[in-house]
């Protein structure tokens, strides 16, 4: 591969036939640095489809209420079923067969409406990337979105895993990463997702009242899910030094940390940035210990406080720059590449910005062989830049990567979407690939693919694509086999 095409389709998202054509055609080797830092400078983290789109983000606690009442009301009746426990199908909105179809009038339109909002937000990001300008960025954008992944397994979040992205992940994907870090996961999206919403302080003011009126019976207790994803998925990595003890110190910490909306708490939140909300009535009273460290009583402030220093631990240092380097320069990153990031972020604080210099200033992601296989998102983007197919509708877009198998925030876990060749190169995964080339293909004008592919992959097309391209019996054969071709499969 060349520098050009390494910096077209390893760090961005190839080349779009519209509107750079003239540029990537015309630039030289020596500029290939020198766009990507361009990049950096003119990133728009709100483009006009994300800057016009409606904030639904407030409905979630609506709908949270209408399944609370609705959960009362079968327990009341005898019913065990367990209505928080339901959600649409496949994270589109579908409602299929099951459940969902007894639920009350309201509760199954809002179920449809976060099915609808859900796919308008899947349709913005993959038509952003794909319009974009600056595909360098894109990618981190969607990197830190990964690395804090939200899933639409829990309800409510159909509202919020867009607006996660849209208003946490963009606006600080080139500021410091405590920053970052604090956005990202006390957003509502992140605190309905691991439960945090409902945690609640063993010895904290509510749970007494709770123990008086119920007598000791039934309690919310403590949920620890937030404070473990933070410390083995977002910060310290799973050998980062802390134990069992810190996590649970670290729950109590974070208790009070809640959505708005919920009614029965909403005339005593205290508004956060983000969205979120505290309640300090829930919070655990007390200092804390985590990981060596006390921590005051302080309401919000004890968790923030924990926060910063987690962002400035080596340990998240490490983990963060092996994340990094395994996503730019192959599964197995570099010792080397790991060690400029992690030195890059423990000096400059976790400058992002700066991270992502030292990332196209590093010879170990310049490797002229192909370091990474790309996932199917990636790889859709890709597919639909080099066709110049810039606006495609929500329920194509959606299909498709159901199809594929990576549907936007709909990871099978709190670590998100693997980011391994092995997770994505099967054979099943390549027939729907294929299957998906050829129809997209079909659906748009060919031109001279041979021209296309070689500004695509300047300098890098292999005489063995070049022959395929050549047998084509015609355009738009051609263009289907140069969207499965080696050179859009691994970058």
């Amino acid at each position: 591969m060349t520098r050009r095409s390494i910096a077209l389709n390893r760090f961005g998202y190839g080349l779009r036939w519209r509107g750079t054509l003239a540029r990537s055609a015309g630039a030289g080797e020596g500029k290939a640095e020198a766009e990507l830092a361009e990049q950096i400078d003119r990133f728009d983290p709100a483009p006009p489809a994300i800057a016009a789109r409606e904030d639904s983000s407030g409905r979630a606690g609506d709908i949270l209420e209408a399944l609370r009442r609705y959960r009362m009301m079968r327990e009341r009746a005898g019913d065990p079923a367990d209505a928080m426990m339901m959600s649409p199908q496949a994270g589109d909105g579908s409602m299929g067969r099951g459940p969902l179809a007894d639920l009350p009038p309201d509760i199954r339109r809002a179920y449809l409406d976060g099915g609808k909002i859900l796919r308008r937000d899947i349709a913005i990001r993959v038509n952003t990337a794909v319009r974009s300008e600056t595909p360098f960025v894109e990618r981190l954008v969607h990197f830190w979105s990964n690395h804090f992944s939200v899933s639409v397994a829990k309800p409510g979040t159909h509202h919020q895993v867009g607006n996660h992205e849209f208003a946490a992940i963009r606006p600080l994907v080139l500021g410091k990463f405590p920053d970052l870090l604090k956005a990202a996961v006390l957003h509502p999206a992140m605190l309905l997702y691991l439960d945090q919403f409902q945690s609640i302080g063993p010895g904290s003011r509510f749970q007494q009242f709770a123990r008086r009126r119920t007598g000791g019976g039934r309690e919310r207790g403590l949920n620890e899910n937030l404070a473990r994803e933070i410390l083995e998925l977002h910060t310290l990595g799973v050998d980062g030094g802390y134990s069992q003890g810190d996590v649970t110190e670290f729950a109590r910490a974070l208790t009070g940390w809640t959505i708005s909306g919920l009614r029965r708490v909403d005339r005593f939140a205290e508004r956060q940035p983000g969205g979120a909300a505290f309640v300090r009535f829930a919070h655990e009273p007390g200092t804390r210990r985590i990981m060596g460290r006390p921590y005051a009583e302080g309401g919000p402030e004890q968790a923030l406080a924990v926060l910063d220093d987690l962002a400035a631990h080596p340990a998240t240092a490490r983990h963060v720059a092996t994340k990094l380097a395994r996503h730019f320069a192959g599964d197995v990153p570099p010792p080397s590449l790991v060690a400029r990031l992690e030195r890059d972020f423990l000096e400059t604080g976790g400058d992002l910005a700066s991270l992502a210099r030292t990332l196209y200033r590093s010879p170990e992601t310049w490797v002229g062989d192909p370091t990474k296989y790309r996932a199917p998102f990636e790889w859709l983007v890709s597919v639909l830049r080099l066709t110049g197919v810039d606006e495609l509708d929500d329920r194509r877009i959606a299909g498709a990567l159901r199809e594929l198998g990576q549907l936007p925030w709909r990871a099978p876990s709190p670590a998100g979407y693997d980011d391994l060749a092995a997770s994505w190169a099967g054979p099943d995964a390549l027939v729907r690939r294929v299957e998906l080339a050829e129809r997209i293909a079909r659906n748009v004008p060919a031109g001279d693919v041979m021209a296309r592919a070689e500004t695509a992959f300047p300098g890098t097309l292999s005489d063995n694509t070049r022959r395929w391209l050549s047998r084509a019996e015609s355009g738009r054969q051609a263009l289907g086999l140069l969207l499965v071709a080696p050179e859009m499969m691994r970058r």
